[in-house]
């Protein structure tokens, strides 16, 4: 695919993801244009004036609750990536029409506007808290997901496609627990809400890369979920702060002990790739079941799960895998 033609929309375009992909971007791909859609000026601004001040960059201000402003951002897309999203479980809790607006009817605009717009690709992104939820945030996601991927079935007469990518935490991203972790060390004392908890983790830059080796192969429907390693919560905090007190302080509401990207059920949809798994959607006229020529069927029974996960990080495996990030934050970037 060849992107240096191509004009692509980011809403959410200021946040750890946002930034991260339009800087990979810029340095490596050289899109025609790229638009920052964002709701805080400040957050633009300062985007700005840390050096994201390209030819090709255009900073757009508006929020996804807003159907218009999205269809007017659209004009000329040809891809939008879909990042914008409430994401604070506590603050989902205590705000849940907040969380609705934003993160499913906010969808519902971002895809209602790229069909009018005649977008050719709309990829969104979703979260291994969507699978199973057990609070609100996962259920805006579920709910946003279903809305993506059965779009395709009245956009099957345009040019229009829409799939997902679903992932784990990421290290170093807002709301992440590595930078709470590491600003927890400067106390002596770490807090884990249980010791037997596992996550999925990824790099920005891996899923940054994942995203965009998505939309070069994507047909429409898909949910692709990358094969990505876990770690228990309690050895990252060993892993950062081997001298600190842990403290045990209970799992929160709203929390689970393991996190799952593929569910039993979806298992029986997906194909597995060498990288990732692509799930399917069952039984859609319009979507093309080619990814069998590309993967292999999963067994019955099948669960991507962080706590039973292959590739499980130990503490030096830890090490490395946030060395980048801890340097980062040592440098306060």
């Amino acid at each position: 695919m060849n992107w240096k033609n191509k004009t692509v929309l980011v809403t959410g375009g200021t946040g750890s993801f946002g930034k991260k992909f339009i800087r990979i971007m810029l340095d490596k791909f050289h899109p025609k244009k790229i638009i920052v859609y964002s709701r805080d000026e400040l957050k633009q601004h300062e985007m700005r004036a840390a050096g994201y001040d390209h030819p090709s960059l255009r900073y757009f201000i508006g929020d996804v609750r807003d159907r218009e402003r999205l269809g007017r951002a659209m004009n000329g897309v040809d891809i939008v990536v879909h990042a914008a999203a409430l994401k604070q479980v506590p603050a989902c809790e205590y705000n849940p029409m907040e969380a609705i607006k934003t993160n499913i009817m906010g969808t519902s605009n971002v895809v209602e506007a790229a069909l009018d717009a005649g977008v050719k690709k709309v990829l969104a992104l979703s979260t291994d808290k969507a699978v199973n939820p057990v609070n609100l945030y996962g259920a805006t996601k579920l709910a946003a997901e279903k809305l993506v991927v059965q779009s395709n079935a009245y956009a099957a007469g345009t040019a229009t496609r829409y799939s997902c990518t679903r992932y784990g935490n990421v290290v170093g991203s807002r709301g992440s627990v590595v930078p709470v972790f590491l600003a927890q060390r400067k106390g002596g004392k770490i807090t884990v809400t249980d010791e037997r908890m596992t996550r999925f983790w990824l790099s920005l830059e891996q899923g940054v890369y994942f995203v965009i080796r998505c939309i070069e192969q994507m047909h429409g429907g898909e949910v692709f979920v990358p094969k990505i390693p876990s770690t228990k919560v309690i050895d990252l905090a060993h892993a950062i702060a081997p001298d600190a007190e842990i403290e045990v302080i209970g799992i929160r509401p709203g929390e689970k002990l393991h996190e799952v990207l593929v569910s039993e059920d979806e298992a029986r949809s997906a194909v597995e790739l060498d990288d990732m798994f692509v799930i399917q959607p069952s039984e859609a006229m319009w979507f093309v079941y080619d990814w069998q020529k590309r993967g292999k069927s999963l067994p019955e029974g099948f669960r991507y799960t962080s706590d039973t996960n292959a590739q499980q990080l130990d503490i030096e495996g830890i090490k490395k895998f946030i060395a980048p990030f801890e340097e980062a934050y040592a440098n306060g970037n």
